[in-house]
């Protein structure tokens, strides 16, 4: 898209990087990869990180190529003043880290901590997060939202999944000499953007 929600974008320059176009050109490896949102006033930007940290992300160094990932995207979202909110995906239930706060070098010792263990309340955070975007987006309307959704997308099913209502990026970690490949079906029925840790290269 050239204009509505995402606004207009270029490759170099200055403002708001779009991260799920970005991405699905690959991880960039300087400044001139980037693509930039260009508005005459830009909007406050929210970046909402869902992180599939369930047991089976710890296989073949998924979730650790994933933290890196993340790494780049926090040092983004603080030279930016970006707000960021966090949710992890583990467990029995979804558990929010923070919740649209400006973005912090704090989050790189969180980011560090982070393991893998226990279930996929997967569905749970979906639909969490769309209730928690769409209260938001009432209440700060000029609010630039963006979800980035971290997963292996190892579920045995899901229901009708609604878009989550702005530009969505889901990038898929699943390895192993067996993949399901489900993400990308989830993708698709989130109308997502999708690529595979693998497509976007080294840091």
């Amino acid at each position: 898209m050239k204009n509505g929600r995402q606004g207009p974008r270029r490759t170099a320059g200055s403002g708001s990087v779009d991260w799920p176009g970005t991405l699905l050109k690959g991880r960039p490896r300087s400044r001139d990869a980037l693509l930039f949102h260009v508005r005459s006033r830009a909007p406050h930007e929210l970046w909402l990180v869902i992180v599939d940290a369930s047991a089976s992300t710890r296989r073949h160094q998924a979730l650790g190529d994933a933290k890196g990932l993340m790494a780049q995207m926090f040092d983004d979202a603080y030279r930016q003043r970006a707000r960021l909110a966090l949710l992890t995906v583990s467990g029995l239930a979804p558990r929010w880290q923070v919740q649209g706060l400006k973005a912090s070098a704090s989050l790189r010792d969180w980011l560090e901590a982070l393991g893998a263990g226990g279930g996929t309340p997967l569905l749970a955070a979906l639909g969490e997060a769309g209730q928690w975007l769409g209260r938001r987006q009432k209440r700060l309307p000029a609010e630039q939202q963006r979800v980035l959704l971290v997963t292996d997308g190892r579920l045995k099913a899901w229901p009708h999944l609604p878009a989550l209502g702005c530009p969505t990026l889901l990038v898929d970690i699943e390895r192993g000499p067996i993949r399901l490949g489900r993400a990308r079906d989830l993708a698709r029925d989130l109308r997502a953007g999708y690529r595979h840790i693998d497509d976007l290269g080294p840091v």
